[in-house]
């Protein structure tokens, strides 16, 4: 092997290496969805509508620090995400602390759901037919009208 070549594989570790760490998860907001290529935690459907998909982040915390690394979960839907959180009967899914992430029907950016707004008779990936939005509109209903909407449908 020659010098040049044994210097340039050398130096390609270092960089693989630093250009790894940024895609470190912080333990807390949503989360990089590989669209396309990661799966929804309930129903293993890919997560490929920008639109619909949401995320929920939550988990053991330490209790001296309030620090540590809550898990994060993917959906394609906010449908799966709240039957997920109701089936598998989470101790902290009503916490405070637990983040749930819905993607904006409009822009696909990253809002807090519990602070969006739905509007009802979007076509989803799983049919539960609520989009969120950032700003009310006539016809929008809030987070707690939206969840009980969708798991009084059942599924």
């Amino acid at each position: 092997m020659n010098r040049r070549k044994l210097l340039l594989g050398g130096a390609a570790i270092p960089l693989l290496w630093l250009t790894g760490c940024g895609d470190k998860d912080p333990g807390h907001g949503p989360g990089k969805v590989h669209w396309d290529r990661d799966t929804c935690v309930r129903c293993n459907m890919i997560i490929s509508d920008r639109r619909f998909a949401a995320q929920i982040r939550g988990g053991a915390m330490d209790g001296k620090t309030g620090m540590g690394k809550r898990k994060l979960y993917k959906f394609d839907d906010i449908g799966c995400a709240l039957f997920w959180l109701k089936e598998q009967k989470i101790p902290w899914a009503d916490a405070a602390d637990t983040e749930i992430w819905v993607a904006d029907a409009v822009t696909g950016e990253w809002l807090d759901a519990r602070k969006a707004h739905y509007i009802a008779g979007k076509t989803t990936p799983m049919l539960y037919g609520y989009g969120a939005l950032r700003e009310p509109m006539p016809g929008s209903v809030d987070f707690q009208t939206m969840k009980a909407a969708i798991l009084a449908k059942g599924r």
